[in-house]
């Protein structure tokens, strides 16, 4: 009887701290208000009628691809950015070694008008994510919360995907 052989080892994110740092300092750039939700609520926000206390950003992810790991070792703006609370638009035609994209999520306000942080890659992003050429893309919360999915060599999407915070 054939041995079965090993699976795949599941694709990686490897992110430079420096890196992380940086993409946190945006997000905190950009949430500086998000305690300011007291007034308001979830739909208000999302039909753009309340006062925008926030805005997404996006960043091109800039770095390598060795097998089905992918290493990111730097990001740009993207350009053409529109940013708005809830979503945000640009591209990143413009940067060379190009491996994907990230963007901020905002906090947003529950029932009671109170913040709640969500964690999670949105089912538009996975979509515009499979949709897309790109090796990886992630959403920033903070410096601990970083959600990440990656596409394998296969083209399959992995969703959550492992992620590794190196010192360079």
């Amino acid at each position: 009887m054939p041995l079965a052989q090993p699976p795949d080892p599941p694709a990686i994110v490897v992110i430079a701290k420096p890196v992380r740092d940086s993409i946190n300092a945006i997000w905190l750039r950009n949430n500086v208000h998000w305690n300011q939700l007291t007034d308001q609520n979830t739909l208000t926000q999302m039909l753009g009628t309340g006062k925008p206390t926030q805005h997404e950003y996006l960043g091109c992810l800039v770095g390598r691809v060795v097998g089905d790991t992918v290493y990111v070792t730097a990001w740009r703006p993207a350009e053409h950015m529109h940013q708005w609370q809830f979503a945000v638009t640009g591209d990143c035609n413009h940067v060379a070694k190009l491996v994907g994209t990230w963007h901020t999520h905002p906090y947003r306000a529950d029932s009671a008008n109170h913040p709640l942080k969500e964690p999670v890659l949105s089912g538009t992003d996975l979509g515009t994510f499979r949709d897309s050429g790109e090796r990886v893309t992630l959403a920033a919360w903070d410096v601990d919360s970083i959600d990440v999915a990656v596409r394998s060599t296969d083209g399959t999407v992995q969703h959550p995907a492992r992620v590794l915070i190196t010192s360079r």
